[in-house]
């Protein structure tokens, strides 16, 4: 069987095949991709909203990394490593807070302005020989699109997020984002699986209308899906059936218009997936963003938060909750779905498998894996260790 794979892949028909299951548990395979993916990429914080004042801030944990966004005395966000330059303490706690005018370390207090900038160090006269200007924080590359603070960790090639983003910005315009509030706090929940498990089951259209009779409900046959170059996107317009269950006929009754929304927006549950790991889900009634995190090979963290405009009525607060439920309820399918296939992709009988025609985001995500780690195109993983061997094995993967 894998030297039919193989065969196939050589005849360039690897575009029609999945990606092989070992590299959902391979551990060499993640050290790879936390370099050849996730360092260049995009990852979102928070919203601008978020750390409305100077002195506020958030801070993310990604692959050992302790980044803290803050505003500044001058209302500008800045983005540092969220450890002192002294003896690694970490400066800022929790996920989010308020440091006043500076930041002080509360190890030796050492102080450092909100633009990053070293300022005091107690016992100064015993530094002989010390620039404090050598020592600022060391600063994050940031980028705010439409109110959202990403960050990323090392330079890549990949596109910016605006790049990322532009073939759809005519759609996300009437929304509103810089103005958007968060809505509670940010949830994370663990989930026993490969992060790309999570991803490729997000931009699934195949199984709405098998795994969720609730969406299914709420769209009937009109769910869609398309891939552009680093962004998918999925929609779904509300049908007018009443649904048999409360919190859906509720949300199709009761959802208020929402006048800066064009008519054909007003009912339209819309989706975006953005390279490697991240989602946008767009409703008339909020915006929530999603993201999965990779901690091991089988367990990942899910981040996720919504955020909403101002609205006092009623029926608005009501409809937000009964999205909540409904939502909720897809989560908890799939999280089960995607258990179900980190369990089959444990054994040795799964390699790879075909895909259909309208399955273009993961014959997408597919192949930009298969031209990043070479290795993705084999059918079984190499020796243990190989990861810290790449130069000498990719000869024979790309042979």
């Amino acid at each position: 069987m894998a030297e039919a794979i193989v065969a196939r892949m050589q005849d360039g028909a690897e575009e029609a095949m999945s990606l092989p299951g070992w590299i959902y548990r391979d551990p060499d395979f993640l050290e790879v991709e936390r370099e050849a993916i996730f360092r260049p990429s995009w990852q979102i914080v928070c919203h601008v909203n978020d750390i409305p004042d100077p002195g506020d801030y958030h801070t993310f944990r990604f692959l050992g990394e302790n980044i803290a966004v803050v505003r500044d005395r001058d209302g500008q966000i800045r983005a540092f490593h969220n450890v002192c330059r002294h003896r690694a303490a970490r400066l800022l706690d929790g996920d989010k807070g308020r440091c006043g005018s500076r930041i002080v370390c509360p190890y030796h207090a050492w102080s450092y302005g909100l633009d990053g900038a070293l300022l005091g160090v107690p016992h100064r006269q015993t530094f002989p020989e010390f620039s404090m200007a050598d020592y600022p924080l060391p600063p994050v590359e940031h980028e705010i699109f439409l109110g959202f603070i990403f960050i990323r960790l090392a330079p890549g090639p990949g596109a910016s997020v605006a790049r990322m983003m532009a073939p759809y910005l005519h759609e996300l315009a009437p929304y509103r984002f810089e103005e958007l509030t968060p809505l509670g706090r940010v949830t994370w929940r663990p989930r026993s699986v490969n992060w790309k498990n999570v991803g490729d089951n997000y931009s699934d259209s195949l199984h709405i209308t098998v795994a969720h009779p609730g969406l299914t409900r709420l769209f009937g046959a009109g769910y869609g899906l398309e891939a552009k170059e680093w962004v998918d996107k999925m929609w779904g317009a509300l049908v007018d059936t009443p649904s048999i269950s409360r919190s859906e006929r509720f949300y199709q009754t009761y959802l208020p218009d929402v006048g800066h929304l064009p008519p054909e927006r007003k009912r339209l549950w819309t989706y975006f997936k953005l390279w490697p790991n991240i989602a946008f889900d767009i409703y008339p009634d909020q915006v929530d963003f999603m993201q999965w995190l990779p901690i091991s090979p089988t367990e990942t963290l899910v981040r996720e938060i919504a955020y909403v405009l101002p609205d006092d009525r009623r029926e608005m607060r009501a409809v937000r909750y009964a999205n909540w439920r409904i939502n909720r309820q897809v989560s908890l399918e799939d999280k089960a779905l995607i258990e179900r296939v980190q369990d089959g992709m444990t054994g040795s009988s799964y390699a790879t498998g075909p895909l259909g025609l309208n399955e273009v985001s993961l014959r997408g995500f597919a192949n930009r894996m298969r031209a990043l780690i070479p290795e993705s195109r084999l059918p079984q993983a190499p020796s243990p260790g190989w990861s810290r061997h790449r130069e000498a094995a990719q000869p024979a993967v790309r042979s």
